[in-house]
């Protein structure tokens, strides 16, 4: 069995747009269907997932709920675990203050 896995990143890069990346995946799905392959296509957008919910709740519904386990629930937990962020103004900057809810600004998942 032959699978094409599409990894592409448009975001944060210079000339590329979620206009270009549409273009991309429809191009990639035109060609296989083409071809007479079977096509699926996955997408996942966490660019603000994590603004508000708790994290130790979030955790668990992914591995009780929705069966994520091993290697993708450990880089989950570690992404959300021990964060903390601070606010620079005018060359000074607060005390480090622990995220209990959302993810710093600023930061790629």
């Amino acid at each position: 069995m032959y699978r094409r896995t599409l990894r592409a990143q448009s975001a944060y890069r210079r000339g590329h747009s979620t206009e270009t990346a549409r273009l991309k995946v429809h191009s990639d799905i035109a060609e296989a269907l083409d071809e007479g392959s079977m096509t699926a296509l996955i997408m996942l957008d966490l660019s603000t997932a994590f603004d508000v919910i708790d994290h130790p709740i979030l955790i668990k519904h992914l591995e009780f709920s929705f069966g994520i386990k091993k290697k993708a629930l450990t880089w989950v937990k570690s992404y959300l675990t021990d964060r903390t962020q601070c606010v620079s103004v005018a060359n000074k900057t607060s005390p480090d203050v622990g995220l209990l809810f959302g993810v710093p600004q600023g930061s790629i998942l």
